[in-house]
């Protein structure tokens, strides 16, 4: 079965365009080597995807027919990402949260001023000189 279409049927990705275009951005490997779209996977495989800033890391139990229910892809696919990839996600969002808060827009002049002044505070506090 073509990697595409495998990751499309075990529900990593919403459309087989989207798993085409991940392949082809070199955000799918099999084996350690960059995966095309068109390439078999076999059971025994280990797959490498690069989602959401996450690196999932599975491996190929069997193939499908069509299309999985999402209760039925434990059967196919076992999954062998580890916990450090999910808190590092986490992680990454609290950072983006802490600047600014979603929807306030640009900051405005004086909202640089008042981060450069705050950024130039810390640098000299951290002085012991």
């Amino acid at each position: 079965m073509r990697v595409d279409k495998f990751l499309w049927c075990v529900r990593y990705f919403k459309t087989r365009s989207i798993a085409t275009n991940a392949c082809k951005t070199g955000k799918i490997k099999i084996e350690g080597e960059n995966a095309k779209p068109s390439k078999e996977v076999f059971p025994g495989d280990k797959l490498k995807i690069r989602k959401n800033q996450v690196n999932y890391e599975l491996e190929v139990i069997d193939l499908p027919k069509s299309r999985l229910g999402a209760k039925l892809v434990n059967l196919y696919v076992l999954d062998t990402t580890p916990k450090e990839a999910f808190e590092h996600k986490e992680l990454l969002k609290y950072s983006k949260d802490y600047y600014r808060k979603k929807g306030t827009g640009r900051p405005t002049k004086k909202d640089r001023r008042d981060i450069d002044d705050w950024f130039d505070n810390v640098d000299t506090s951290g002085d012991d000189n």
